[in-house]
């Protein structure tokens, strides 16, 4: 079988899931990312024919960031669709090169790699091209919102970092969204702070051992957090960013 028509294989059973379950399930399709003109096709048939509400996919495509020329046309189709692209790490991270002990390349690569993908989308001029694109990142985004006073000072002195962007990086961070999924309140607290309640979204890494146990009544539970944050998490910005 093609990577395309194991994608299709693929969202044609959730699609039925949602089907099924309309009450319970939303769904994202699954692309052929190594493809780009079969990747905006299905997702053009996910959307319009399956009734998916996005996709999820990786970090990069064969070591390629999301900068490269070759994806703008997917991120001018997403941006046209309303797609919810959905990144979340589904492989080696930058880290597995160095290590693969201690569940690092986890632990520690999934949150890098999500920073490197937000400063590709940014740093590369496509949040820009497409101002419409609707982007979430898995793991509160990793260590955009700790690293970014340090990305913002990268473009105030080094002229490379400023070839696509009018804006210091800082200015993007509420362009996408987030899910909750820290392990941290110290660290959901400053990612509400620096990015919006509105963009963030609940997570819950099930059905991965790094799953939290018990993820509703851990936020539920947090201090820190108002009664109005933790609904907007739990439910109120998906229904909005997904139509439900």
């Amino acid at each position: 079988a093609t990577i395309t028509s194991m994608a299709q294989e693929a969202n044609d059973h959730v699609s039925q899931l949602t089907k099924d379950h309309p009450d319970r399930f939303a769904g994202f399709c699954t692309l052929p990312m190594q493809d780009i003109k079969s990747s905006i096709g299905e997702l053009e048939r996910s959307m319009m024919l399956l009734g998916l509400k996005g996709a999820m996919i990786g970090d990069h495509v064969n070591g390629k960031t999301f900068d490269d020329p070759q994806f703008l046309p997917f991120w001018k189709a997403a941006e046209e669709l309303g797609a919810v692209i959905l990144v979340h790490q589904g492989g080696p991270t930058v880290v597995s090169q160095r290590t693969e002990r201690y569940h690092l390349p986890n632990t520690i690569g999934n949150l890098a790699d999500r920073a490197v993908t937000f400063a590709s989308l940014v740093f590369g001029g496509v949040m820009d091209a497409c101002p419409g694109l609707k982007i979430c990142l898995c793991h509160g985004g990793g260590y955009t919102c700790f690293g970014i006073g340090r990305m913002d000072r990268g473009w105030q002195v080094r002229q490379e970092a400023r070839v696509n962007i009018p804006q210091p990086p800082s200015a993007y961070l509420g362009r996408f969204y987030y899910d909750c999924l820290t392990h941290s309140e110290p660290a959901l607290r400053m990612l509400i702070d620096s990015v919006g309640i509105e963009r963030v979204v609940f997570g819950t890494d099930w059905p991965f051992d790094m799953a939290i146990d018990w993820p509703v009544s851990w936020l539920l539970g947090l201090e820190s957090l108002t009664q109005v944050e933790k609904e907007a998490i739990l439910h109120r910005n998906l229904e909005s960013l997904l139509g439900i």
